[in-house]
């Protein structure tokens, strides 16, 4: 898009001078995406769907069914680890496309690394400190499941 369309940036000016400031509440969202998306094809990307709390990611979840509903255009990108992607293929059933990719010890090893020469405090670490850190954050850090939720085409046509 080139810009917000006016009626979201009316809405959430409207909400602002409201009581509390809040924003416009996701059932006016869903239906201000749901009227962008039934016009033109979009992607949302969503990041992080494993940290956002289970109550809120099932409203999540049924605002962007909502959405998909009225929008056979729209796609949906979405990151999350690997414990939820049950819940992605249950809550929006129909074609999810998922991968899991994870990380290269090594990557994470040279990316510490960097950060660990640009810190301001050095005398502030020891040899072993430094050493704790590099092995325990690299065996800590997981897998990520990554979902593509592509509606109205068959699985068997995504490669």
């Amino acid at each position: 898009m080139e810009g917000i369309p006016e009626e979201i940036s009316r809405a959430f000016q409207e909400q602002k001078k409201a009581i509390g400031g809040c924003g416009p509440q996701l059932v006016d969202m869903v239906k201000m995406l749901q009227e962008i998306t039934s016009v033109q094809t979009m992607v949302m990307c969503i990041d992080g769907l494993d940290e956002c709390p289970g109550v809120q990611r099932a409203k999540l979840f049924d605002s962007l069914n909502q959405i998909l509903e009225k929008s056979p255009g729209t796609r949906i990108f979405a990151t999350g680890r690997p414990y939820i992607r049950a819940e992605v293929e249950r809550r929006l059933a129909g074609h999810v496309a998922s991968v899991s990719i994870g990380s290269i010890r090594e990557d994470i090893i040279t990316y510490i690394r960097a950060r660990l020469r640009e810190d301001e405090t050095p005398d502030a670490m020891d040899k072993s400190l430094e050493a704790d850190i590099l092995e325990k954050i690299p065996e800590n850090i997981s897998e990520m499941y990554v979902a593509t939720i592509m509606p109205h085409i068959p699985l068997h046509t995504i490669r």
